[in-house]
């Protein structure tokens, strides 16, 4: 992706939430809570180690990602840096200029409070930044839904970033673009979450209420009957499709481009490649 001419972006980890949420991606369902206190207790033990290694966080892969909407003017990460499973990762956060903000868990829940803290951080920055035009943030809560539409309504351009399977769907419907951390490029997903999720989706292509295809055809028509048009440019249909469903992604659904994921649904769509620009139109049995 290009970076806009003069594209200024804040990002906001929410790093506790990303590491138990790929850490439960990678060994099931609850896995981090059932771990938590053996975490807590030794993180150096054989068996936590392995785990913990088997789900480590790609640092680079998330700010290269926030990188390619424009110049980052500041980027945080909140978290208990004090535990364990967290400080393996401050020298590679500090080294991509990631400031470290310390929060502590209240005892009787073990939460830090990092949604709050955030948010106020974020909204602070818009007033503080005025020239800021993309904000970031890397978190898969609900409760990060109000700030998302804050931004919004203060004028910026909100991506989020989640792990499959561990975002709410409202915070993703609520950005401008959200993208699954799992299909960042050059996150490696292990193949324990492989085996969870790939099933899943190759049958979800073939199927006949296929969420994607219905998305796709909802597509269609909207830009059809805005253009009055019979054919659209791909390119085109694909935004609508990104403002429709903000976690629209046609890699994460095993797609390399955008016209193969068109491909895939002949049943839905036709296209056109004889010019250089792809075009696209409801297949002769659904117009």
């Amino acid at each position: 992706m290009a970076p806009a001419p003069g594209a200024r972006v804040a990002v906001y980890l929410d790093f506790d939430n990303i590491v138990m949420s790929w850490y439960d991606r990678v060994h099931g369902r609850n896995a981090y809570s059932r771990d938590r206190q053996k975490i807590a207790a030794d993180a150096t033990d054989p068996e936590i180690a392995e785990r913990l290694t088997a789900a480590t966080i790609d640092v680079g892969a998330i700010i290269d990602y926030a990188t390619s909407f424009g110049t980052l003017v500041t980027t945080r990460a909140y978290a208990d840096w004090s535990a364990p499973v967290n400080a393996e990762y401050r020298s590679q956060l500090v080294a991509r200029a990631v400031d470290l903000v310390q929060l502590f868990p209240a005892a009787a829940y073990a939460k830090n409070g990092a949604d709050i803290r955030l948010a106020v951080d974020a909204v602070e920055d818009m007033f503080r930044l005025p020239d800021l035009t993309h904000v970031v943030i890397v978190a898969g809560d609900s409760d990060y839904v109000p700030l998302a539409q804050r931004c919004k309504r203060l004028g910026r351009f909100v991506v989020g970033v989640g792990v499959a399977g561990s975002t709410a769907k409202s915070l993703a419907a609520a950005c401008d673009q959200f993208d699954s951390y799992d299909a960042l490029p050059g996150v490696a997903v292990p193949a324990s979450a492989e085996k969870e999720s790939t099933p899943t989706r190759r049958r979800g292509r073939k199927a006949a209420s296929d969420p994607t295809a219905d998305l796709l055809e909802r597509a269609l028509r909207l830009e059809s009957d805005k253009e009055d048009a019979e054919w659209q440019h791909a390119s085109a249909v694909k935004s609508l499709i990104k403002r429709l469903d903000p976690s629209f992604s046609e890699k994460a659904l095993g797609h390399k481009s955008f016209s193969e994921f068109l491909k895939a649904h002949p049943a839905v769509a036709e296209t056109d490649e004889a010019e250089n620009i792809v075009l696209v139109r409801l297949a002769a049995d659904r117009r």
